[in-house]
């Protein structure tokens, strides 16, 4: 896809905003923010923050989940190194400078991938997007807050004039929703689970993508857990061969492989549901 801002472009906006980017962004922000945050704290365990900035959002994580930062920009990472220091954050694993498009990270190393206000600021977002569910461990969300673009009217016709300037800013304020889904439907490996209107005045979206549970062979070795079950009813059935990945309070059972000799029936299952519900 031909890109209509590039990487040093935004790097240079980012450090020219570093000085003053609290002051003018961060109350107006401030409800995106704070939603994101709840988000991923619900899902806890390790949380990958893309755009981390200053560090803004940094204390206001719960001290329980585990956070990793990363931005394009050095001095708005150097300001985010001094709140961890001056606020001993003893849970932020790392800060890093680090293309959002090209994380470097093993795949499935996240619970949660936060993305505030950074789909618009990218080069390639459909691309940035396939790298952030990369990352993401199977079952994990990808948490978004991001100005969507209008459909039509107005708004719609100020964000296209107002867009050259916004280039140089360090942002493209024209991005539609329908971009969303179809880069959604071109992946066929996450699901959108909401799409919240953020303020101000709603032009803003909290969007969430769960990264769908994959076969055997996609999952992280350290996330499995196979077991051969023979079941103990007389039941048409010689074996059953599951796996299931436990995240915290909720557990997703995926049905591998059901060697019946004609079907396993429905008593079964709820049996095997049960099991790993324990």
């Amino acid at each position: 896809m031909t890109t209509d801002i590039d990487r040093e472009g935004v790097a240079r906006a980012y450090g020219r905003w570093a000085p003053i980017y609290d002051l003018v962004f961060g109350r107006v922000f401030e409800h995106g923010r704070q939603s994101t945050i709840a988000e991923a704290d619900r899902i806890g365990g390790r949380v990958l923050d893309v755009g981390v900035g200053t560090g803004l959002s940094l204390a206001d994580y719960s001290p329980a989940t585990m956070l990793c930062g990363v931005d394009i920009s050095e001095p708005m990472l150097r300001k985010a190194q001094e709140r961890v220091r001056s606020l001993g954050l003893k849970n932020v694993e790392t800060l890093a400078v680090m293309d959002a498009k090209n994380l470097a990270f093993a795949d499935a190393s996240f619970d949660a991938v936060v993305a505030q206000y950074v789909i618009t600021a990218v080069p390639d977002p459909e691309a940035t997007l396939d790298d952030f569910v990369r990352v993401l461990k199977p079952g994990g969300e990808l948490i978004l807050v991001n100005h969507i673009g209008a459909e039509n009217g107005l708004r719609r016709a100020f964000e296209l004039a107002f867009a050259p300037l916004a280039r140089r800013l360090g942002w493209r304020p024209e991005f539609p929703w329908a971009r969303l889904v179809d880069w959604a439907a071109r992946h066929r490996g996450v699901s959108l689970i909401e799409r919240r209107p953020m303020p101000p005045l709603g032009h803003f979206s909290l969007i969430r993508f769960e990264r769908d549970l994959l076969s055997e062979h996609d999952v992280a070795g350290d996330q499995v857990h196979v077991w051969d079950k023979a079941p103990t009813h007389a039941w048409n059935v010689s074996m059953v061969k599951f796996i299931y990945v436990r995240r915290r309070a909720v557990t997703n059972a995926v049905f591998l492989l059901g060697m019946a000799t004609n079907y396993v029936e429905v008593p079964f299952c709820i049996e095997l549901c049960a099991l790993l519900m324990r």
